[in-house]
């Protein structure tokens, strides 16, 4: 693509009717959770890393998966169902290869049943303050466009971060990034083409496009900072520097907001407390709310198998 084109152009006009489902979904055969850390990485860094991106996952597929039966049509649920599936896939790996690492063993009780996984465990047995996913994942998507500004700057993030890391030395998460990286790129082409729609639609449509944008933008900032598991590891060659990661975002935005009228907001950023944020385990009242959801079932019957 030469420097005049513009990836985002064709989606003003392009007839996107035929695709009604997004994501390509995931098979856990492409990778084996048990493979050796890498030589000279800390295998309670690579665990910490590797719930840093399960998280996430996590949080978001839980998040978009409160769209089910809401979206404003049922081509969009399914759409939006596709989307937290393919991020529930990406999720399940890592949380396996977190535990395989010795992180699940602090969370494991005697009440659980014996067969109880080790992504069961990290997923449905730890309070908030032991989640490490960024602040962005656990906000209220209770308004359609806000999901879109959401999934279009989760996705362009998440996108930069998994390209990063397919060329790294973890087999593991070499091999989750690999699948993660088209169906990322699908996510935004899907919410991208949203906000092309309402951005550029009527009066009241591009309101409220402009303030979901508004309301996702504060929590961008965390997106691009680095905690001091990931500094270990950038230079081990397992991770990808958070700090390298807003420039592809910001380009993406440079594209995508002209084309849908839109403006880059400018809002100060919220959601870190003395400098720590989701990576350290302080979270918005958000998460706990939505873990309580989440978690209820497996809390009340911990020794159940499905």
């Amino acid at each position: 693509m030469n420097e005049t084109e513009n990836v985002y152009d064709a989606l003003a006009e392009a007839d996107h009717e035929g695709r009604w489902a997004y994501g390509a979904g995931f098979d856990e055969s492409v990778v084996e959770v048990t493979a050796p850390a890498p030589a000279g990485v800390d295998r309670d860094d690579l665990a910490a890393y590797c719930l840093m991106l399960a998280d996430d996952a996590l949080v978001a597929s839980q998040r978009l998966s409160e769209w089910s039966t809401n979206a404003p049509e049922l081509e969009e649920e399914v759409a939006l169902a596709n989307i937290a599936l393919d991020l529930l896939g990406q999720a399940r790996v890592l949380l396996s290869r977190a535990g395989h690492l010795g992180a699940a063993e602090r969370f494991r009780t005697t009440t659980m049943a014996p067969a109880l996984s080790d992504e069961d465990v990290l997923a449905y047995f730890r309070d908030d303050r032991f989640f490490r996913s960024v602040t962005l994942a656990e906000m209220d998507l209770g308004d359609f466009a806000r999901t879109m500004a959401w999934i279009v700057v989760y996705s362009s993030w998440r996108l930069a971060l998994m390209t990063g890391l397919r060329g790294l030395s973890d087999p593991v998460l070499a091999a989750v990034a690999a699948k993660a990286v088209p169906e990322l790129a699908y996510q935004r082409e899907y919410a991208a083409g949203w906000v092309v729609r309402l951005g550029d639609g009527t009066e009241y449509s591009h309101e409220r496009m402009q303030a979901g944008f508004d309301a996702v933008w504060p929590f961008t900032e965390e997106l691009f900072l680095a905690h001091p598991v990931e500094t270990r590891l950038v230079e081990a060659g397992v991770a990808v520097d958070p700090t390298s990661l807003r420039a592809s975002l910001d380009a993406d935005l440079a594209q995508l907001l002209p084309v849908a009228t839109l403006s880059r907001p400018e809002r100060p950023a919220v959601g870190l407390v003395g400098g720590r944020g989701g990576r350290d385990g302080v979270h918005t009242e958000a998460l706990g709310r939505m873990l309580a959801i989440m978690q209820s079932l497996a809390r009340a019957h911990p020794d159940a198998t499905w």
